[in-house]
């Protein structure tokens, strides 16, 4: 029962956070500069047929007072409805459901690249305290918390693309068009991972527990790997739930540099073109995927860790 009301709680938690959500971009979009209607319209076209302009307009509802639109907007999110493209005049929900696939995908394999790399990283500091090895793996994982992502990326795709066409530099398609994005995706939260792991570890293997198993003859791997990692993994785990629910909206930079047709791209492609409706249901629909990542990382977090009770 404690578990069914924690869960209940959150789902309710967040319902004033999408009304925030839905009431900040809303808003933002209504005071940026610039006419959607004459975005979507050749400007010749636009400055001879300001009737034309004016029956769109009314067509989209653009001329009725904001309050009315953003209860309007509601209205149509409770039925599902995400509204349609000013641009290509399809349902939003119908687009960001076939551009998702590859947001995912880019997400996933960022977030396997991190959690392995960075915590190999963080094992090896950890076990080699103070060593050559500990103090490399650190600048590693300092470098990568450090670079912004969108120069990282174009330093890859000038490397491994250009210089040495090892890889495709942008694209979509096949595994080698992911390399590239996945290692700029997950090249910061490689270094958080790498640093947590080390901390968690250096604290867990000065613990009773591990000084007994050693007293009892076991062998210095068996102590690492089947004792002390375990239990140093669990803030790690916490914060790789974390850190795929930020993925999903820090592919936005990643996919746009890459050229990757996911809800990232999307969302920058929509802004330049004021397609209000589709920028709104893209930022509801990340801020969603947000919030429920989170909620299944709590959960799981009660049964990975017994110590952990929702009561």
């Amino acid at each position: 029962m404690g578990m069914t009301a924690f869960i209940l709680g959150r789902l309710l938690s967040a319902v004033p956070i999408f009304l925030a959500i839905s009431l900040i971009i809303f808003v933002l979009m209504f005071v940026v500069p610039g006419d959607p209607i004459t975005a979507m319209l050749d400007p010749r076209a636009a400055s001879l047929n300001p009737e034309m302009l004016a029956r769109m307009r009314a067509q989209w509802g653009l001329d009725d007072p904001i309050h009315i639109r953003y209860f309007r907007f509601l209205g149509n999110i409770l039925q599902g409805d995400l509204g349609i493209s000013y641009r290509t005049r399809l349902p939003v929900t119908e687009e960001i459901l076939a551009r998702f696939p590859a947001t995912a995908q880019l997400a996933f394999y960022a977030m396997i690249w991190a959690t392995g790399v960075g915590i190999t990283l963080g094992v090896i500091s950890a076990v080699k305290q103070y060593s050559i090895l500990d103090t490399g793996s650190m600048v590693v994982a300092l470098a990568g918390v450090s670079m912004p992502v969108f120069w990282l990326g174009l330093m890859l795709m000038y490397l491994v693309g250009v210089l040495w066409p090892i890889l495709p530099p942008s694209g979509y398609g096949t595994w080698r068009h992911m390399v590239l994005p996945t290692i700029t995706l997950g090249a910061a939260m490689t270094g958080l991972f790498a640093r947590l792991t080390r901390s968690s570890m250096l604290s867990v293997t000065r613990l009773e527990y591990i000084t007994t198993a050693r007293a009892k003859g076991l062998s210095e791997r068996m102590v690492i790997y089947k004792h002390a990692l375990r239990n140093a993994l669990m803030p790690v785990v916490t914060m790789a739930g974390l850190q795929l629910a930020t993925l999903m909206g820090g592919a936005v930079i990643t996919e746009s540099v890459f050229a990757i047709p996911g809800v990232g791209r999307l969302t920058i492609d929509s802004i330049s073109w004021r397609d209000m409706p589709t920028v709104q249901g893209c930022v509801l629909f990340l801020a969603v995927a947000f919030v429920m990542v989170n909620l299944t990382v709590d959960v799981l977090y009660a049964f990975i860790d017994p110590r952990v009770r929702y009561d």
